[in-house]
């Protein structure tokens, strides 16, 4: 009997979102099935990968119901799969930055004893330090081929 496939959930700022699409092309080449965030694959479609064309909801706060919409979209996919992969790159002079958005997509997956990998090195600086090293992840140092 042939295994199927893990799915892996990637999980990014907004501003990581083309390296999202990279990442995905590398996985499935390894073998997975990959879920992106919604915003990532338009960004694709477009070619158009400025975060402030996407976040509508800064200029008009009554878009933060698409905000809501597209959290809510990405919990789902963080259920759906197998595990999670946090792309975490250098942002705000912070090496290896995790968001509050990604924050909370993380303890999503540690809620339902999803296996969670970072890419990279957590910013030792990060508020979220103590929470991000408490969902027990596996850190990648940059190598997607450790992902079990």
């Amino acid at each position: 009997m042939i295994k199927s496939k893990k799915t892996i959930t990637i999980c990014a700022s907004a501003s990581f979102y083309a390296q999202v699409i990279e990442v995905q092309k590398q996985l499935e080449d390894l073998g997975f099935k990959v879920l992106v965030p919604l915003t990532a694959k338009e960004m694709q479609k477009s070619k158009d990968f400025r975060v402030e064309k996407y976040k509508t909801w800064i200029e008009r706060p009554e878009d933060y119901k698409r905000k809501a919409f597209l959290t809510k979209m990405h919990f789902t996919k963080v259920v759906k799969g197998d595990l999670v992969l946090i792309l975490n790159y250098k942002k705000n002079k912070k090496n290896g930055y995790i968001g509050g958005a990604v924050l909370s997509e993380m303890a999503i997956a540690f809620y339902f004893k999803k296996p969670i990998f970072i890419l990279n090195p957590i910013d030792e600086s990060s508020s979220f330090k103590e929470e991000l090293y408490g969902f027990q992840p596996t850190i990648l140092n940059g190598n997607l081929k450790l992902i079990k």
